[in-house]
């Protein structure tokens, strides 16, 4: 149950994050994204809020569900993310995430046999640096929000990373990989 949950929330954060850079933030720069701040100054696209907590949650599923169920849920993720998003945007979306998330999945997969919340780090930011570089050239042609981008990021996948450990904690059979 836990890994079909895993699975609907990931397809879920990739166009919820592409709706967020277009409509949500407390700066919406006139065609461009939609920007939070994230600390220590810097401000990134509002999108952060989900592919932060997206790297994790692929992580899970991969876990849970298998690595067929991981990639078919990074491809409809990112055929999501044509419903709510410009087709440049989404494109850019779609393109930074899928190779951010192959990046992730082959870091994790080796990792995670010994040492789970490791794994989830490293193969998390290594998907962050992949996915906020490609992200920002290939929507915006610039890349100067990146720092607060991975910045953000971090934040998130700290955040869903200490639930992941406090959830394994308490029911440890349900973290097991199959």
């Amino acid at each position: 149950m836990l890994g079909y949950f895993a699975l609907a929330a990931f397809i879920a954060t990739i166009p919820a994050a592409n709706w967020l850079i277009s409509n949500a933030g407390t700066v919406c720069v006139p065609n461009g994204p939609c920007l939070i701040p994230v600390g220590f100054g810097l401000m990134a696209p509002s999108g952060v809020l989900m592919i932060g907590l997206a790297l994790v949650l692929r992580d899970l599923v991969q876990r849970r569900l298998g690595m067929l169920w991981s990639l078919g849920g990074i491809v409809a993720g990112a055929a999501l993310s044509w419903t709510v998003a410009s087709p440049a945007l989404a494109l850019a979306s779609a393109a930074a995430f899928l190779f951010s998330e192959l990046a992730d999945t082959a870091v994790y997969t080796p990792l995670a046999k010994k040492r789970l919340i490791a794994a989830v780090w490293a193969s998390s930011l290594v998907g962050t640096i992949i996915d906020s570089t490609l992200f920002l050239w290939l929507a915006f042609g610039s890349v100067s929000l990146l720092p607060g981008l991975v910045l953000g990021k971090v934040w998130m996948v700290a955040a869903a990373t200490l639930v992941l450990w406090l959830m394994r904690r308490r029911d440890p059979a349900a973290f097991a990989a199959r």
